[in-house]
């Protein structure tokens, strides 16, 4: 695996959503839906509170619809204009550009991120909260970006329609949301072995995010959103390899 190769894909991936109203777009979108959940559904100031909680426990949910609207481009549009097989005759692996455009897509989820900057300071200027945690949410948050856009990835792969992959993309966060609910594991607790329940619980975004999202850093955690952006980017290198060969 060659790095600069990725680091080429790389820029010209992300320079490609500065080139377009999309980045802005995605980022206005963000920014003020999360400080419409934050201010409005999150009681910002009515719990009278110094934490970005509120913030962060909206998270989940605005993923659900703007990662998959980010991610149905990767690769459906590649294969609906037919140039994914210029990009595949240059010399690049497919595991390269499988690469380069997730982490493109993920440093530009980042950046709009980091735009909420503002919400930081402005916390520390209400009050004094533990900025390690709020530090920790903005990692669970980014990993969890992350997670949902190898999946839409993945997705993206699949299909040539970029609707179809962000609502199939949308279907299966939901499904790895909603695994973490009570409503799910009461289902399955009636019937099912424990150790299947908390398996299936293990799979929750929420299981995990909400654990770093209020300062605690397991290891585990990290692991498990890291082993499922390997696990969705190793499937879409699989499907790219099957299109490559019909």
């Amino acid at each position: 695996m060659r790095a600069s190769l990725i680091w080429v894909l790389f820029k010209r991936e992300l320079g490609s959503y500065f080139a377009t109203p999309i980045a802005y777009v995605f980022i206005f979108i963000f920014l003020f839906i999360s400080g419409i959940f934050t201010f409005e559904l999150g009681n910002f100031f009515a719990r009278g509170q110094a934490d970005l909680l509120p913030f962060f426990t909206f998270h989940p949910w605005l993923y659900l619809f703007l990662i998959p609207a980010l991610a149905m481009r990767l690769w459906a549009e590649e294969r609906k204009s037919s140039t994914i097989e210029l990009l595949l005759t240059l010399p690049i692996t497919v595991t390269e550009a499988v690469l380069g455009k997730f982490l493109a897509a993920w440093v530009f989820t980042a950046i709009a991120l980091v735009l909420t900057f503002p919400m930081w300071i402005s916390v520390n200027y209400l009050g004094n909260p533990d900025n390690a945690v709020i530090m920790a949410g903005y990692i669970g948050s980014l990993l969890m970006a992350g997670g949902f856009l190898a999946i839409g990835s993945c997705m993206s792969a699949i299909t040539k329609n970029q609707v179809i992959a962000f609502v199939v993309t949308a279907v299966v966060c939901f499904a790895f949301i909603l695994s973490g609910f009570p409503l799910v594991l009461n289902f399955f607790s009636g019937w099912a072995p424990q150790i299947i329940v908390e398996t299936i619980s293990s799979f929750s975004f929420l299981t995990h995010f909400n654990a770093i999202s209020k300062g605690v850093i397991d290891l585990r955690d990290i692991i498990y959103f890291f082993s499922l952006i390997a696990f969705w980017l190793f499937a879409t290198a699989l499907l790219i390899e099957m299109k490559k060969a019909d």
